[in-house]
């Protein structure tokens, strides 16, 4: 397999981020591989493909406060992108097996990655399968941890989402450097929960940088995964894919 790192430091807005990601899944369908590390600029609240936004979100206050939107191709809940690294793995579904395994499997090397940095993890036990993955309505992303996610005990410090179009899947996630889930809390209607989240900067008791992380990850995942690695910071052409700069992808529900 040959995989491509891409390392995007810079940051980017919600829409650019969310068609670059579904760009690496469209060319994994010819057999290529990826994992991206990126972050975003400005800050940005993401909404999961099937979330019903339009109900759990206040508009009025997402537009007084001028915040990014974007809504993801993949499934979850609501994830503020502030403080935070974001990975992307685009590949064949031949090279980890099914969602489950895949989702395992990149989890373990995230796992195995924050341990070089001293970071004592695990993977949220699996629940029933009827319970795996929370509903939509049961608040945000980092509200609980979905089954083989990565945990500090019972906290969680990545929350990640996939979507299998054909041969090939996206998974991508937020790995927090920081604490700031708390702002899709203050944005829902009602009374939603808390988020059971920590960060790295939390855990080890210090700041950590982002270039900090990407290189642990990008150590881990080229012992873990074998094939023929390139690094590269320019992100591939992205042609013919709009619709995560329309209000109406993003609000549709």
């Amino acid at each position: 397999m040959r995989w491509t790192l891409l390392i995007d430091p810079a940051g980017r807005p919600g829409h650019e981020n969310m068609t670059i990601d579904y760009g690496l899944l469209r060319a994994a369908r010819d057999g290529a591989a990826f994992l991206r590390l990126y972050r975003w600029n400005p800050p940005c609240l993401s909404f999961g493909r099937n979330e019903p936004a339009r109900q759990r979100y206040d508009m009025e206050a997402i537009r007084a406060l001028k915040l990014n939107t974007v809504r993801r191709p993949t499934g979850g809940r609501a994830v503020w992108h502030h403080a935070e690294l974001t990975y992307a793995v685009a590949a064949p579904c031949s090279v980890f097996g099914s969602l489950r395994s895949t989702y395992v499997a990149i989890h373990e090397m995230l796992a195995q990655a924050l341990g070089r940095l001293g970071v004592s993890t695990s993977l949220a036990p699996s629940r029933p399968s009827h319970q795996r993955h929370p509903a939509p309505s049961a608040g945000a992303c980092f509200a609980s941890p979905a089954g083989g996610e990565v945990v500090v005990g019972d906290r969680k410090l990545v929350g990640s989402a996939q979507v299998r179009e054909g041969s090939a899947f996206l998974q991508h996630g937020s790995l927090l450097l920081e604490d700031g889930q708390d702002m899709v809390t203050r944005l829902t209607r009602g009374t939603a929960p808390r988020a059971v989240a920590t960060s790295l900067a939390e855990v080890l008791s210090r700041s950590v940088a982002f270039e900090e992380v990407t290189d642990v990850i990008a150590t881990q995942a080229q012992e873990s995964w074998s094939g023929c690695w390139h690094e590269t910071r320019d992100s591939p052409p992205v042609d013919g894919i709009d619709m995560f700069e329309s209000w109406d992808w993003t609000w549709r529900l």
